[in-house]
């Protein structure tokens, strides 16, 4: 554990802080910290940033209630730069989303693994820019109900499936139920997120139901 004293600030005062979410590791934002935002940060356990724009101390979610309740703070190997792992209360970004990193810039074809993340985001694409001919966009234009349906329909499949003990089938209906929730999650509003951090708080919670039982 090193103290304030050993980072290295720079000219203006200054150490970057790049503010992580613990439960999906996602990069939400890169702000400033002065020496004191810093020690506000650790006092209160919530991100506290210095605004370069404004020239002021910011806490982060005091007007929004978007507060960032702070898990770890580590220092590089230089002790010029910061990584703020947090469990935040809300959206990081001040137009709404989730994170302020959202706008691809490069994206190798041939390297990128496939993620939740990106088929997520693939699915909300053809919400916000229909494409003809795509069942995705079908799904959307067709509404809740119908969405609903295929739900219940890939739900059934998936119990067929498992109930035969045909692991190679059950994969199959259970990457269709997969694909058809991720549908009525954008349709509701729901981000992983939001589901992350629900089966996060269940994993605390049966964690302590185990201990309750041992005893």
């Amino acid at each position: 554990m090193i103290g304030i004293d050993e980072l290295k600030f720079d000219e203006k005062g200054l150490i970057p802080a790049i503010v992580v979410d613990e439960v999906s590791k996602k990069v939400l934002t890169l702000a400033y910290m002065n020496r004191e935002s810093l020690k506000i940060s650790i006092e209160k356990e919530l991100t506290c940033f210095w605004s370069r724009s404004r020239n002021e101390l910011w806490l982060k979610g005091e007007t929004s209630g978007n507060y960032q309740h702070i898990v770890s703070i580590t220092a590089d190997c230089d002790r010029d730069a910061l990584v703020v792992t947090v469990e935040p209360d809300g959206p990081a970004c001040h137009k709404g989303t989730f994170s302020c990193f959202n706008d691809m810039v490069f994206e190798s074809d041939e390297r990128k693994d496939f993620s939740y993340e990106g088929l997520f985001e693939l699915i909300r694409g053809r919400k916000t820019d229909k494409k003809e001919g795509s069942y995705t966009t079908y799904l959307f234009e067709k509404g809740l109900d119908k969405i609903l349906k295929k739900v219940g329909e890939e739900s059934t499949e998936v119990i067929i499936a498992g109930k035969a003990q045909d692991k190679k089938e059950t994969v199959y209906e259970i990457a269709d139920l997969a694909y058809h929730v991720m549908v009525l999650m954008i349709e509701s509003g729901i981000s992983l997120e939001d589901v992350f951090r629900e089966l996060s708080s269940r994993h605390v919670i049966d964690k302590k139901v185990k201990q309750e039982k041992m005893t």
